[in-house]
């Protein structure tokens, strides 16, 4: 009985990735690249009665007018002066099937974030708010 199961299991998780792809959708997770780090590109497939699954490079070919994949992630360069990079997402089983869009490069820096000290010495500025 275990056996079967496992088998069931097995076949069923497969199915999933071996319906039909209707459409491809990029779902990020921010709203610009970051140079000198990997940026995830996202993206999901819709399949047939409206459900998304998501996509990595085993089902997707991807392309960066700048930068180098690594899977889904690109990384950016800290010297790239580009104000977006443009991108090509095709799903390896129908190459007929693709997604093209653009995703512009952050421009301010990161805020800094508070050191431990910083931190254990403001305890008094947030009972004062809370009040």
């Amino acid at each position: 009985m275990t056996r079967f199961l496992l088998i069931f299991l097995l076949l069923s998780t497969g199915s999933v990735y071996a319906q039909k792809i209707e459409s491809l959708h990029v779902n990020l997770y921010t709203d610009s690249l970051k140079k000198g780090t990997y940026n995830y590109i996202n993206i999901d497939g819709r399949i047939p009665g409206g459900r998304y699954i998501p996509l990595d490079s085993t089902h997707l070919l991807f392309w960066a007018s700048a930068g180098t994949f690594k899977g889904n992630s690109l990384w950016i360069d800290r010297n790239f002066n580009g104000e977006k990079i443009d991108f090509k997402v095709t799903l390896r089983s129908n190459p007929a099937l693709f997604k093209e869009f653009s995703i512009y490069i952050k421009k301010l820096p990161d805020p800094e974030l508070k050191s431990m000290d910083e931190i254990m010495k403001s305890p008094k500025d947030r009972s004062k708010r809370s009040k």
